[in-house]
């Protein structure tokens, strides 16, 4: 997915997901003076825009909560369930054809009926407008859209894609009002409608947004708050402060490795002041080989790399132990992850790289040059780079070095085949292996770096796409995974973790994000007051 903190969602830090809290505070209603329920939450995680046609990004976690989907992912499964919609499913048995039918009586905020034609307006206008910041690359199988009555909507698809309905539990397909959002131009401004369980009362671009519990939204959610403003904050460290002085109730996205380890050992001293909550985490990074360039081309070259790279030192030298090794671009955590990189390459050993290498007629130090970008993920992006550097130069193998970009610039590179080696991350649009393998192959691929395995493009992704059973679809994926790990054109490094950090009081944490780690802000409240 394209980054939550800007494009490509990767974080070098440590993701403290979604965070909120509920407060229990005097506050002026509607009829009165009444006592509301108000969560107070830091994030360094801002919205890039208020339009769901144009961001495929951070914005992701405001949308999730003032935006309705046709499905949502429930609390406690990964399989999409019915939100906006009274039911959906495919019409045929090749996986083509989806439809569903809406809730009677449907809203949005600002009183405009939310039926069929909204639907298929949302969705198209995403296909209209292009905007190269927008979700437009998660509608490659979506042929058209019909509104054939008020509450019946159905999807057309070019192919087989039983991940449709994943994606239509993803905010790249929020519905908005047609009357306030343009079909072939975005939407600006500070406001915006839907009809989630919140509404936008006000915002202050890249400050702060307050929103508001919709008593108009019908669907699974269950607000237990009334109230929830959402800070942002340039730095870790600021938000952190803000926690410790009790100005905001959670902290979530952007919490450091430093600081997640300083408030575990905080809690492990007796200080309850804060507590850290540790959730699952479906966020993977790693490594692209570009196969025209000399060295990185040479499958020798990647394969030795493979057997080199500790990743146990990696999580520990630089994460404080906060992310786990990975050895698969599918995560621990998701239907049809296997070790496939163990599997073939085993512990880090010196002697079989060199074996590796001797084998392929390369006898001297391999020149090779890495790239990450300095200004999107973190102190630990450097870091990181500083101990791969180390660890395959100490091997006497490599003669590696390393290059920083800022974002802007790095991605010019890459995206030209400027660097043989770059790095990269993945955070999924839904939890679903096939969401962690087909963006990273195929010629016009997310990475802008051509991956042509036919096996894996032409025969085990479409095959698996007929597979409603997503269980049964993973023997397609485990397959892909081993010649992923064979062809070592991507080599992944680790898997990160979730963390919450929230005053004593907040109840709700663990509820607090769906499979996708966006967050569901309706679940915190405070202990005291529910």
């Amino acid at each position: 997915m394209f980054d939550r903190n800007g494009p490509l969602r990767i974080a070098a830090t440590v993701v403290i997901s979604t965070a909120m809290v509920a407060g229990c505070s005097s506050i002026s209603g509607d009829g009165g003076n009444e006592k509301r329920r108000e969560i107070v939450t830091g994030t360094t995680s801002a919205p890039s825009t208020l339009d769901p046609a144009a961001a495929w990004d951070g914005s992701w976690e405001l949308y999730k909560n003032v935006f309705q989907t046709l499905l949502s992912f429930p609390s406690s499964s990964s399989s999409p369930e019915p939100d906006a919609a009274k039911r959906c499913g495919f019409t045929d048995s090749a996986s083509r054809v989806y439809r569903c039918t809406l809730k009677e009586g449907l809203k949005f905020s600002n009183g405009n009926p939310l039926d069929a034609r909204a639907v298929k307006h949302s969705v198209d206008r995403v296909l209209a407008i292009k905007a190269k910041s927008g979700p437009l690359g998660l509608m490659g199988s979506l042929e058209r859209t019909e509104a054939p009555d008020k509450r019946t909507v159905v999807f057309h698809l070019k192919k087989s894609d039983a991940t449709f309905p994943f994606i239509l539990a993803t905010p790249a397909t929020a519905i908005v009002d047609p009357e306030t959002y343009p079909a072939k131009k975005l939407r600006k401004g500070s406001k915006l409608v839907g009809s989630g369980p919140y509404s936008l009362k006000s915002y202050s671009k890249g400050k702060r947004a307050e929103l508001t519990k919709y008593n108009g939204y019908r669907g699974p959610a269950k607000a237990k708050n009334d109230v929830v403003t959402i800070e942002y904050f340039q730095d870790s460290k600021k938000m952190v402060t803000a926690l410790k002085d009790k100005k905001i109730d959670v902290a979530f996205r952007g919490l450091t490795p430093d600081q997640v380890s300083g408030f575990q050992k905080s809690q492990a001293n007796g200080n309850q002041e804060v507590e850290l909550t540790e959730l699952l985490g479906t966020e993977i990074s790693y490594l692209v080989f570009n196969p025209k360039d000399r060295m990185a081309g040479n499958a020798a070259v990647r394969k030795a790399v493979a057997e080199l790279i500790d990743r146990k030192a990696l999580v520990r030298n630089v994460y404080n132990r906060t992310t786990d090794p990975l050895y698969s671009m599918v995560p621990g955590g998701i239907t049809g992850h296997t070790a496939a990189y163990y599997d073939r390459y085993g512990d880090p050993s010196r002697d079989k790289a060199k074996q590796t290498l001797t084998e392929a007629g390369i006898n001297k130090k391999v020149p090779l040059k890495l790239w990450y970008t300095t200004d999107r993920y973190g102190s630990t992006t450097g870091e990181t780079f500083a101990e791969l550097k180390r660890q395959l130069n100490k091997s006497g193998l490599f003669d590696v070095s390393v290059q920083g970009r800022p974002w802007s610039e790095f991605v010019e590179g890459y995206s030209k085949g400027k660097y043989p080696v770059f790095g990269r991350g993945w955070f999924p649009d839904f939890p679903d292996a096939d969401n962690y393998v087909a963006p990273f192959v195929g010629k016009n691929n997310a990475l802008a770096t051509p991956y042509d395995n036919r096996e894996i493009t032409d025969k085990l992704l479409p095959k698996s796409r007929k597979e409603s059973n997503r269980a049964t679809a993973s023997r397609d994926f485990t397959q892909a995974q081993k010649i992923i790990a064979k062809d070592a054109r991507l080599l992944p490094l680790w898997q990160g973790r979730v963390y919450v950090a929230s005053l004593k009081d907040v109840a709700g944490v663990e509820w607090v994000l769906d499979p996708s780690t966006l967050p569901r802000l309706w679940e915190l409240h405070k202990k005291s007051s529910w």
